[in-house]
């Protein structure tokens, strides 16, 4: 087909080589965007830089998340669904690419996008490395050059017909997801669905913990989203000691004493799995404490101490035997 400048955007050239169904999609802030795409280098070879296929997996962006390639935006709104078209664009807009690349080849190599990264804007980054990881990228990255887009488009999804990622949500959908996935783990625990349950709860907290992070550590914002996460923590290590997940509770109930050595509930739990593992003095004294903080949970403290105290026994009888068993002579024939 004829090229053609797409709306009037300066640098970008669009070949429709497949025609798409229905009319052109209209996109909104938080529409989810799912395709399937080709990067060649604009030379005689067309030499592939990537292919979401080789990946084995369709991309999906969400329009107005500040992706970093922006002009793709422009670029699949100009399509239909099951559309496949062809884009040149200069190197107005491609500046960005060896970056945005190397995030997605981390991605599919099972590594950590960000991994190495400082805390700054991505232009930043970018003039932090020296080198990219990847030769070609590295080679893009010293010389930008005009690259060539391909492009199948699956489907546009409207923001409330699709579950969205934490990262996706807004501060006021967060904040609105909370109570709802604290609500269905604890319907998932009554229903002794403790792994599907502990998922629920740990949702919850990594959407709080983003807003978190925007706020200043105890002041009372932080604070007002740190009484909404111990719950949820402590929810969740109790769903991970059903699921004999011992040092997993260890970890997170020793990480929320760090901030908050007067809770109960986190010494308690945390006991539990001290004694699971055969941790008898630190679970004797995480007890204790429990006791001293909390004399209401006196009597459950003094069950488990009892239980700790017999399973000890059991413990040390077995290795007596096995001991003895070792240094016993061997008898003739």
């Amino acid at each position: 087909m004829e090229e053609t400048y797409l709306l009037n955007v300066e640098g970008v050239r669009k070949k429709i080589l497949h025609g798409g169904q229905g009319e052109l999609p209209k996109l909104q802030d938080g529409s989810k965007i799912t395709f399937h795409f080709q990067t060649l280098k604009d030379d005689f070879e067309r030499t592939v830089l990537d292919d979401s296929r080789e990946a084995g997996m369709p991309m999906e962006i969400i329009v107005g998340k500040m992706f970093k390639l922006e002009i793709w935006e422009t670029l699949l709104s100009s399509m239909r669904t099951g559309e496949v078209a062809e884009f040149w664009c200069d190197t107005i807009h491609t500046g960005m690419y060896a970056l945005v690349s190397r995030g997605m080849r981390r991605i599919a190599e099972g590594r950590d996008p960000l991994e190495g990264q400082k805390h700054r804007c991505g232009m930043g980054n970018m003039f932090d490395y020296h080198s990219t990881g990847y030769a070609d990228l590295d080679e893009l990255q010293r010389a930008p050059q005009p690259l060539i887009f391909i492009m199948e488009l699956f489907r546009v999804e409207e923001p409330s017909a699709y579950k969205r990622d934490t990262w996706a949500m807004s501060k006021e959908e967060k904040l609105a997801a909370v109570p709802v996935l604290h609500s269905e783990g604890n319907r998932l625990v009554l229903r002794k669905e403790f792994g599907q349950a502990a998922a629920k709860y740990q949702e919850a907290v990594i959407c709080l913990r983003n807003l978190q992070a925007k706020e200043k550590p105890w002041e009372e914002g932080w604070l007002r989203l740190e009484s909404l996460v111990t719950p949820l923590v402590l929810n969740y290590c109790q769903c991970q000691l059903e699921l004999g997940e011992y040092y997993e509770v260890l970890e997170h109930t020793t990480e929320l004493l760090q901030k908050h050595n007067d809770n109960a509930k986190a010494y308690f739990k945390r006991a539990k799995a001290h004694a699971a593992v055969w941790n008898e003095r630190q679970a004797r004294e995480d007890f204790a404490r429990v006791a001293h903080l909390d004399p209401s949970m006196a009597a459950a403290v003094k069950k488990e101490l009892k239980q700790l105290g017999e399973r000890m026994r059991r413990k040390h009888v077995e290795e007596r035997k096995r001991y003895q068993g070792l240094f016993q002579p061997a008898r003739g024939p």
